[in-house]
């Protein structure tokens, strides 16, 4: 699997600043996907932790919780506007994650649990999961961070030991809106803070419009 395929089968964001959506057309669609983003120092450790299970996407995938997994949408305004609109109906919430699972054998993935939070992260996908978002998903959606993904069996077994008491817990108030650019990147679009209005001024880069 290739670079690109394996960040899109993680649906894992990296922002840049290149411009949103270069050669993309609305016949061939969009591809986005929603996120929670973790405190700097508990994603740091974590990508650490990925790294030393062999994982080679650890120093491009950030530690986060997929809300929408990679998906294709025709009109981008209508997409920003449904997950504005679902932020904006979200109130903060505190996530703790703590122990470790796998989706073996069906996917070589090895996570850690998402505790509190978990039934916050499962209405926000149903909610975003709607409108210009909705398709049918090939597995049912459970809120996890991969800790190890598509490495040799030993060290999918390594993660899931080590790490079976790991625990950390972190307010969470906004989700991160990204796109999957022709270069395989994923970037951010739009930060949205959970509980307040959108900033009508800003563009699809998510920066303020110059004015």
């Amino acid at each position: 699997m290739s670079s690109v395929s394996k960040v899109t089968a993680d649906a894992t964001p990296s922002a840049s600043s290149a411009p949103p959506g270069d050669g993309q057309t609305r016949s061939e669609g969009i591809s986005i996907g929603v996120i929670l983003r973790f405190p700097p120092d508990i994603a740091a450790e974590l990508q650490r932790w990925r790294a030393s299970f062999g994982d080679p996407m650890a120093d491009v995938i950030p530690a986060h919780i997929t809300l929408v997994t990679t998906t294709m949408t025709q009109d981008w305004e209508a997409t920003r506007n449904h997950v504005r609109e679902v932020a904006r109906r979200q109130d903060p919430f505190t996530v703790t994650i703590a122990g470790t699972g796998s989706f073996r054998p069906v996917s070589p993935v090895v996570f850690l649990n998402v505790k509190d939070g978990f039934a916050d992260c499962v209405r926000l996908h149903q909610q975003l999961q709607t409108g210009p978002l909705e398709c049918e998903l090939p597995f049912a959606y459970h809120p996890h961070v991969t800790i190890a993904h598509d490495v040799a069996p030993e060290s999918l077994d390594e993660a899931e030991t080590v790490l079976e008491d790991y625990r950390a817990t972190f307010p969470v108030a906004s989700m991160g809106l990204y796109e999957h650019d022709d270069n395989g990147i994923w970037q951010l679009r739009e930060e949205l803070d959970f509980g307040t209005e959108p900033d009508d001024d800003r563009g699809r880069d998510g920066a303020a419009d110059a004015r």
